[in-house]
């Protein structure tokens, strides 16, 4: 039995009972011949889907193939979250076994935010395990200011030296009396990690390595200084209402409230974790995200519409909260996209076009991405991944 973020006895009682949320931090593997994965994806699973497909077990009974890792398989499928997938018959297809709950907003505002510090309270004692060495990716957003502050774990922050993240890093380690660790990137960097993140993710299009290189690039550092965890703070954006999409409710989004338009992101980590969490585990690392913890996944269900998002203020729940552990101008500051804050997607976009992909070229980022990886065949996930 090979079961990853959870007990056999846990991942049991939620297939029993139902349970979408029972209090982890996501999970997947083999359960008693079956494969399993959370509701929201915090944990990837593929399967065989070509080829040789059937494999034997080591109890000598046919079994489909299948891998925590796309590299791995020969035609590696992500398994859909929140679906089970029996491994003993060859023609089965993924069981829709959980899905996201939809509670009534809590009436009380001030509850619903001493509810969701208690949730994010208990995620960062569950991430602090005691044979874990944990350092923090620092941008100096609010998101990740939180996870250091409640961890208090070194912080680690990457990007070009004249960049956005570097800066807003620096501001926000002084306010908070941190110390910070820069790593500080060159082109070559770029051109050296894009094939391990490809090859890691299964993916090559330009949004996603563009999103994975700093993850990659600051866990190597990480890594080399000889923790084995990093802590992200993944999740806090769509949670809790972090994208101008939600309150504009533009062609980006298809839902007509904010509410709604929140659900919609949360509905999209199944597909953007995978690439998060592979990157980081290319580098030889746990990724930790104490804000994906089911508890604070419950509570951030659960908050009422004036503690989301306007114009005025996005995640303003999470701002709530962070004003009882950091200084207001680490609380009220905006961050930029990774890719862009660390200027990662404007390097890469010159040495595209360094390499003859000029902008002219569509989707020319994507096709130099190809040129350096052309061993990565990397389909397109499935619906609801």
């Amino acid at each position: 039995m090979t079961l990853r973020g959870a007990t056999p006895e846990t991942v049991r009682a939620a297939l029993e009972s139902g349970d979408p949320l029972p209090g982890t931090s996501g999970f997947a593997g083999e359960f008693e011949g079956t494969l399993v994965r959370d509701v929201l994806g915090r944990m990837p699973v593929y399967v065989e889907t070509g080829g040789e497909a059937d494999a034997r077990t080591e109890t000598g009974n046919e079994s489909r193939e299948w891998a925590f890792e796309p590299g791995a398989l020969e035609s590696p499928e992500l398994l859909p979250a929140g679906t089970t997938l029996d491994l003993t018959a060859p023609d089965a297809a993924p069981e829709r076994r959980w899905t996201l709950p939809d509670p009534t907003p809590e009436s009380d505002p001030e509850a619903a935010l001493e509810t969701l510090t208690d949730a994010i309270e208990t995620a960062a004692v569950d991430a602090l395990a005691p044979d874990r060495e944990i350092a923090v990716a620092f941008s100096g957003g609010v998101d990740s200011a939180l996870v250091a502050e409640l961890l208090d774990a070194p912080l680690y922050v990457v990007g070009f030296p004249d960049s956005h993240d570097l800066e807003a890093a620096r501001t926000a380690a002084d306010a908070m009396g941190q110390e910070l660790t820069v790593v500080d990137l060159e082109p070559a960097d770029l051109e050296r990690a894009v094939p391990r993140v490809a090859a890691a993710t299964g993916r090559t299009n330009a949004m996603d390595v563009q999103i994975a290189l700093p993850l990659y690039l600051v866990g190597e550092r990480v890594a080399a200084d000889g923790f084995d965890a990093l802590a992200v703070g993944q999740g806090a954006d769509e949670l809790f209402g972090g994208y101008e999409k939600v309150v504009r409710l533009d062609h980006r989004v298809d839902a007509e409230t904010t509410r709604a338009a929140v659900r919609e992101q949360i509905a999209s980590l199944p597909d953007q974790l995978p690439r998060d969490v592979r990157a980081i585990e290319a580098t030889g690392l746990e990724p930790v995200a104490p804000l994906l913890h089911d508890t604070v996944v419950d509570a951030a269900l659960r908050l009422p519409d004036p503690l989301l998002a306007d114009e005025d203020e996005r995640k303003r729940a999470l701002r709530r909260v962070a004003a009882d552990f950091l200084p207001e101008e680490v609380v009220s500051r905006e961050k930029k996209a990774v890719q862009y804050g660390s200027l990662v997607a404007r390097e890469l976009d010159r040495l595209a076009r360094q390499a003859g992909y000029k902008r002219r070229i569509d989707d020319h980022v994507t096709k130099y991405v190809r040129s350096l990886t052309p061993g990565v065949e990397a389909p397109e996930p499935p619906a609801n991944s």
